[in-house]
């Protein structure tokens, strides 16, 4: 049981990694709200699959189930008012955001 909740931690953390580059490489701003929500629902929830693993008792593994309801519920909720606040103030869907007059 440890190896395996070691490997869902490893997978984690290199989606985690891969997520955070992809931040930076992305040059809109939508993109880069749609990597951080998936940084923040798959990587948390490998990483607390992980811990289910490592951690095995009944009172850990109820809160950590739990805390990947909570997650799942909140996370597209958060992307969407984001997403929606940038698209009503106008934002421009290209990075340059300089108009040559």
């Amino acid at each position: 049981m440890i190896i395996i909740g070691w490997i869902f931690l490893s997978i984690a953390m290199i989606f985690i990694l891969f997520g955070v580059i992809s931040i930076f490489v992305f040059k809109n701003l939508y993109m880069r709200i749609i990597a951080s929500t998936i940084i923040d629902t798959v990587g948390s929830f490998l990483f607390l699959i992980g811990l289910m693993f490592l951690l095995w008792d009944g009172a850990f593994i109820f809160r950590i189930l739990l805390l990947i309801g909570f997650i799942f519920l909140t996370s597209p909720i958060s992307t969407h008012v984001n997403i929606r606040s940038a698209y009503l103030s106008k934002l421009p869907m290209d990075h340059d955001q300089r108009k040559s007059v």
